[in-house]
Parts: structure tokens; sequence; C-alpha cells
């Protein structure tokens, strides 16, 4: 009766696209909120909309000794060459880097590196003013593994650190398991223990605005319980979280798992392992990039959506769905097809979600993602349709003319003003008013 209910509420959301929801209480903007009587900002990931922040560009010059990486195709950044989508919208850095590619006029284009503190700061200050509460710092175990990547991403998360104390804006670590081994667990639960020594994590004197969640500070692992070929196994998976919970459970975890992870189908592994792992943790995040687009998403998200929230309430699990503005990877899979693959809409597929979410009782959001320029679901700015830089007989995919650089930034402020509970809100996409 419960899983009806909800999905009489979510059909009516989408038959009546112009009601709004109403509160009773709106609470304080997330920029007043005191801290906890630990010295915690961030106490809870419920009431929070944060995003997934890659972190892994880097640039010729600047210092990390990577070249383009993750700019790069082939070992070249050239026109085309190029495993980004979309071109990152550099007129407020402070630190560029110039690259081979040229735009329409002849001026050369530029891009950022994280590997820049004050890059990183700026893309914090950008969370600030659009009310977007946070991000989860993404450390990929296939790249950490080795002394470079250590070094990129250590750095990185220095800086992010830095900004999110500064901006007052949650932060979390996620371990991304992409490319990963049963003998990688081994060095997660080390690399895990060494940031803690190396940035006081768990301290709420130097880290104040570590999220938080149940009480203790929280760490995701994404990647459980796919279906698609990967080298570890769910029980790896429960050995690691169980040490990192530890006997005293001094660790909060959420777990990235597959979109069908609750019907154990699709794009999920059919061992009911994966249930008894998720009744350990603490917050569930399903993938759900790619798995719907525009059209779909009523069919796909209106039995799947509600049908989460129940199982994971009498599970007593916390959940945080997915929501993402758009997608393209056309440069990246060498695909001209797959240029703006799942298109934004001009905000009303991001939109969607964001309404399909809250009003089938999610409490939390995950935003995929910050800053992924190279499969296009970056909300950061980034240059528009029509002013990106030439890429040879390739593209880049720009937002939608007709928008603000800082567009999608803005959308995903207002969805979290919605989940810290301000009223004016429904299915009808917010208009933005100069």
């Amino acid at each position: 009766m419960k899983i009806l209910k909800f999905l009489c509420l979510f059909s009516f959301f989408y038959i009546s696209c112009t009601a709004n929801e109403k509160t009773t209480e709106t609470p304080k903007p997330i920029e007043e909120v005191v801290y906890d009587q630990t010295g915690v900002l961030f106490p809870s990931y419920k009431g929070l909309v944060m995003a997934g922040y890659q972190g892994w560009f880097t640039a010729e010059g600047d210092g990390a000794d990577r070249g383009w990486h993750h700019y790069q195709k082939n070992g070249k950044f050239e026109p085309g060459f190029s495993s980004i989508d979309f071109w990152p919208d550099v007129s407020d850095y402070t630190k560029t880097y110039t690259t081979a590619f040229k735009y329409a006029n002849g001026d050369a284009a530029k891009v950022y590196s994280p590997y820049d503190e004050e890059s990183v700061d700026l893309h914090f200050k950008w969370m600030q003013e659009h009310g977007i509460d946070g991000v989860y710092m993404q450390r990929f175990v296939s790249e950490v593994k080795g002394e470079s990547g250590k070094r990129h991403f250590n750095k990185v998360l220095a800086n992010a650190l830095k900004a999110s104390k500064k901006y007052k804006r949650a932060i979390s670590v996620m371990y991304d398991l992409s490319g990963s081994t049963s003998s990688d667990m081994e060095f997660i639960a080390k690399d895990w223990e060494e940031l803690q020594r190396i940035f006081n994590l768990y301290d709420n004197k130097e880290n104040p605005t570590y999220l938080r969640h149940n009480g203790r500070p929280l760490l995701a692992i994404w990647g459980v319980g796919f279906n698609d070929g990967r080298k570890y196994m769910t029980s790896d998976i429960q050995k690691l979280v169980d040490r990192i919970k530890g006997p005293t459970k001094k660790t909060s975890i959420l777990l990235g798992v597959p979109y069908y992870w609750r019907t154990l189908s699709t794009d999920t592994e059919s061992s009911p392992a994966l249930h008894t792992l998720i009744k350990t943790a603490d917050v569930i995040m399903p993938w759900a990039v790619g798995r719907y687009n525009a059209s779909t998403y009523t069919s796909v998200a209106g039995t799947t959506l509600p049908g989460d929230i129940v199982w994971c309430k009498n599970n007593k699990i916390d959940y945080a769905p997915l929501v993402f503005p758009g997608f393209s990877w056309g440069n990246l899979k060498n695909d001209k097809t797959l240029y703006n693959q799942i298109p934004r809409g001009k905000g009303d597929f991001l939109w969607q979600q964001i309404a399909g979410a809250k009003m089938s009782g999610a409490e939390a959001l995950y935003v995929a993602m910050f800053d992924e320029v190279d499969e296009g679901t970056a909300i950061f700015k980034t240059k528009k349709e029509g002013a990106t830089p030439l890429n040879a007989d390739g593209k880049f995919v720009g937002i939608e003319p007709d928008l603000d650089p800082d567009y999608y930034l803005w959308l995903t402020g207002e969805g979290a003003k919605w989940f810290h509970g301000a009223s004016g809100y429904g299915a009808q996409k917010p208009e933005r008013k100069r």
C-alpha cells in the first residue's frame, strides 16, 4: 500500500505540472546555519544538495606533471584530439592555460587546472553564491595507486578542504572503484587511514565542514554491485566497509550502487549479498546517469524512486537519488552521434528529476556532476553553443545560447532551496529573473 501511495503521488506530480508544494516552515539558508555543539556545520546529509567533483583535470605547466590529463586523447590535446565534450568557461579564473585550440576569430582557447588552489577556490565560491551545499571529492582508486595520481588528488583535496571552510560548503571523500580489483581493497583502507592522518578529517576543529551523518564522518564508496564485469566482489566491499566502520562504527558509509539495485536486475548483479551489504551502510546513492532521458523519465523513475524510498525506510537506510543535467560523450567515444546524447532541454530535464525526487519523498540529492566535461554532465560554467572552440571535423557541445554560463549552477541552487524547506516550488521549473 505504501508503494501504491507513492506511485499515486508521483503520477499526480506529472499530471499537474504547475502544482507547487507548500511547506509550513522555512529553515534558515545554509549560510545562516550555526555549528552544532560538537563544532560541526553539516551534521547530516539530510536536506542537502551536493554534487560530485571529479577534480582530475591537469594542464601543461600547472605543476602536476601529468600533461593534459583528462583533456587529451591519444596523448594529444589539439583539434581532433580531445576527450571533453563541453569547454569550461574560464572568464572568471585568475590562472588559465593556453591550448592548441582556437575560436573562430583566431583567439587561443584556454582551460583551467584544479591543481591550482585559486581555481578550486573559485568553484567553491560559485557553490556558495548559488546555494549549492557542497561536493563529494572523487578519489579514483586506479589513479591514486600511482605516485603522480596520489600527489595530484591529495593536492586537489587540500585545495578543496581549505575552500570548503572559507565558503562553508560541505565536503566528503568518495572512492571510485572503477578499474579496481579485489586486492585493491587493502589499498583503499590504508589510503583512507592516510588521509585521516594527513588532513585530520575526523577533527571537528580542523575540518568543521567535513560532512557527518548519523553522528560520524561520512565516506562514500562508488561502484558497488554493478554487473559489468568488475574484478571485485560484493564480499570484498563488505569486508572493506566492516573494516572502515570498525567495531566502534566510527565512520558512516555511503554506497554508490546500480540504478536497479533493489530488484537485482538490469545493471545489477543478481546476488542477494548486495542487499545484505546495503543494510550495513548508512546511505545509498543509485547511479542514474544514462538510465533515462526526458521522455522516459516518468516510466522509469515513476516506479523505481518510490519503491526505493519505501525499501530504504523499511530497512532504516537513508536514500540520496542522483540527478544530472544531460549527457554527451561524442569526443570521448569518437562517435559524433553521441554529441548531446541526452539533451538538457534548457534545464527542463534537470528540474524534472529534482522535482520527481523531492515529490517522491527524497530528503537529499546527489548531482552528477559539478565539473564533468568529459561526459557532459557538468553544472559549472561552460561555453555556450556557437561560442566553443573549433575541433577539426568534430565539435564541442555548448550549453543553450540563450542561457547564462552559470544557469545550471543557479538551477541546482534552486533545487537546494527546495530541499532546505523553502516553499513555492513544484513540478514547474522556476523562472530566473534578472
